[in-house]
C-alpha cells in the first residue's frame, strides 16, 4: 500500500527525515495513511535558532505588514478548505461538516488577529513630572512554544499561532503524533502568504527523542499548551524554574442542567449534540447531566430517542453522525470508564460497546448513555472524552448549582430553563470560565474569551483581546521633552 509522505517546516525550509512517524486513519488502523518526519534533537535545537533568528525580523516588521500575512493565510485557508477538511477526517476521524466548519473557525482567527493589528497597543497616560509624557506600550515576547492536541488537530494551533504571530512572536509549534498533517497543511497556509523563515517551525517526531531538547531550550519565552492535566501540570512544574510564561487549557468535565420547566425536546436536541459531536473528544463537550427530578424519567426517554438515531461510521460519509475516536488507545480507555462506571453500579440504557462488522477495525465505541449515576462513582467526576454521556436526578436549582460545582474542573456548564432568574443565578454562581443559557457547552467564536477555571486551565484566557495578554509584555516609557 501506497503511503504518502509529508515534510515539515523547519526554519523556513520544507524538510524531510532519515527516519518517520507513521500517521493512521481511525477509520481503519491496519494501515499508516500519512508519514511526516522524525525529527532529531539536533534538528530540534536547530529550529529554536532560527526562530530567535525570525523573531528578531518579525517583531520588527510593520504590525499592518503581519496583518497582510495573516490575512492571505485565512485566504489560503478557505480556498484550499476541501483538501485540508479531509486530511482532518482522514488522521482524526471527526465528520466531514465537522472538519469543514473547523477549517472555516481557524480561517476565522488568521482574519480577527489580522483586524486586531489595527487596534491600539498601548495608551498614553498623565505624568506628574512636568514637560513629560508618559505611555505604556505592548510587545512581543520572543519564541512562544505551542504544545497542542488531537482532537482539533487544526483549529487548536490556529487559536494560538494567530495571536502569537499577530504580536511580533516567532512560534514553535509540536503538534500532537497522532494528527501532525493538519498542523502542516497551517504551516502551508502561513508559508505561502510570505512569513518569513524561522517564525514558524512545527516539530514532527517521537517524543520520547525529541522532549528534552524541545522543552529545556534557553530561547523559550512561553509556552501554550492544550491537552490532559497530568501533562500541563507537569510541563507548568518543568518550565517554571526558568520563569518561562505559562498558559493551558486542560481537563474538563462539563454538566449540563436541565431544570422543570425547560423546553424537554430541545434541551435533548442540544445536550445530544454537545455530548456526542466528534465523538465527545472536545474539551467542551457535555459529559454529565442534571436533571430535575420531576423531568427525569420524560427527559431521559428523550436521550434514548435521540441517541439511537445517531448513525456511527466513517467521517467521509455523509450519513454519518458520529466517527470513529481518534485511536485504539483512546478507545480503550473509554471503554474502560464505561467498564468501571457499570462496576460502580451505573446503568448503562443506550451503547457502552463497540460495533461489530465492517466497523470492527476502526476505533469506534457506540453512543453511551449511563443513568443511575452517583456523586461517588468516577464516572461522574473523571474527564472520559469519548461519546459517553452521565445522566443523574437533582431536585431544583440550588442543590443543580451545588452538584456542578462539585468537581476539580471548571471549564464549561449549561442551564436548560424558562426562568430568567434560574439563567441569571447558574450564570453568576456557577464556578466555571464558560456558561450557556438554553444551548450547547460548546461552539465558542473566535473573539469570546476561552478558558477555564480551578484545574481546567491557567489565568490566561485564549481568543478574543484576552490571547494578546499572554504573547505580550508591557513596557512604560516616559519622554522628558523640557529642558
Amino acid at each position: 500500500m501506497f503511503v504518502r509522505t509529508m515534510e515539515t517546516l523547519a526554519g523556513g525550509e520544507w524538510t524531510g527525515s532519515g527516519t518517520w512517524v507513521d500517521v493512521f486513519d481511525p477509520v481503519d488502523v491496519r494501515q499508516p495513511v500519512v508519514r511526516v518526519p522524525a525529527l532529531t534533537a539536533a534538528q530540534v535545537t536547530g529550529i529554536y535558532a532560527a526562530a530567535a533568528a525570525g523573531f528578531a525580523t518579525w517583531r520588527r516588521t510593520p504590525a499592518l505588514a503581519r496583518a497582510k500575512i495573516l490575512a492571505r493565510a485565512a485566504s489560503l485557508l478557505r480556498v484550499r478548505s476541501a483538501e485540508i477538511a479531509l486530511g482532518v477526517v482522514t488522521e482524526n476521524g471527526k465528520t466531514l461538516g465537522e472538519a469543514r466548519v473547523e477549517v472555516e473557525k481557524a480561517a476565522d482567527f488568521f482574519d480577527y488577529y489580522a483586524g486586531q493589528a489595527r487596534e491600539a497597543y498601548g495608551s498614553l497616560v498623565h505624568d506628574v513630572r512636568p514637560d513629560t509624557r508618559t505611555s505604556f506600550q505592548r510587545e512581543p515576547i520572543g519564541v512562544v512554544l505551542a504544545i497542542t492536541p488531537w482532537n482539533d488537530p487544526l483549529i487548536t494551533p490556529a487559536r494560538k499561532l494567530a495571536p502569537a504571530l499577530a504580536a511580533g512572536n516567532a512560534v514553535v509549534l509540536k503538534p500532537a503524533s497522532e494528527t501532525p498533517t493538519s498542523a502542516l497543511y497551517l504551516a502551508h497556509a502561513l508559508h505561502d502568504a510570505g512569513l518569513p523563515a524561522g517564525v514558524l517551525s512545527v516539530v514532527t517526531g517521537r517524543t520520547a527523542e525529541i522532549s528534552d531538547a524541545l522543552l529545556d531550550d534557553p530561547r523559550i519565552a512561553a509556552l501554550t499548551f492544550t491537552g490532559s492535566n497530568e501533562v500541563g501540570e507537569g510541563l507548568r512544574a518543568r518550565v517554571a524554574p526558568r520563569n518561562v510564561r505559562f498558559q493551558a487549557e486542560l481537563g474538563g468535565k462539563n454538566a449540563s442542567v436541565v431544570l422543570a420547566g425547560a423546553d424537554l425536546a430541545a434541551a435533548a436536541t442540544a445536550v445530544v449534540a454537545a455530548a456526542f459531536g466528534q465523538a465527545g473528544q472536545r474539551c467542551t463537550a457535555t459529559s454529565r447531566v442534571l436533571v430535575d427530578r420531576s423531568v427525569h424519567d420524560a427527559f431521559l426517554d428523550l436521550l434514548r430517542s435521540r441517541v439511537s438515531a445517531l448513525r456511527l461510521g466513517p467521517g467521509q460519509d455523509a450519513a454519518t453522525n458520529v466517527g470513529p475516536l481518534v485511536s485504539r488507545n483512546q478507545q480503550d480507555g473509554v471503554l474502560q470508564h464505561i467498564v468501571a462506571a457499570v462496576k460502580q453500579g451505573a446503568q448503562v440504557e443506550l451503547g457502552g460497546d463497540v460495533p461489530a462488522g465492517e466497523l470492527a477495525n476502526g476505533c469506534y465505541v457506540n453512543p453511551t448513555i449511563l443513568a443511575g449515576v452517583t456523586g461517588e462513582m468516577d464516572i461522574w467526576r473523571d474527564e472520559v472524552f469519548g461519546p459517553v454521556l452521565a445522566v443523574r436526578a437533582c431536585d431544583g436549582l440550588d442543590e443543580a448549582i451545588a452538584l456542578v460545582n462539585d468537581s476539580d474542573y471548571g471549564l464549561a456548564a449549561a442551564v436548560f430553563t424558562d426562568s430568567l432568574e434560574a439563567a441569571y443565578r447558574f450564570a453568576d454562581e456557577v464556578d466555571c470560565g464558560q456558561i450557556a443559557v438554553n444551548t450547547t457547552t460548546s461552539g465558542w467564536d473566535v473573539h469570546h474569551p476561552f478558558g477555564g477555571f480551578r484545574n481546567s486551565g491557567s489565568a490566561f484566557k485564549e481568543q478574543g483581546t484576552e490571547a494578546l495578554h499572554f504573547y505580550t509584555r508591557v513596557k512604560s516609557v516616559a519622554v522628558h521633552f523640557g529642558r
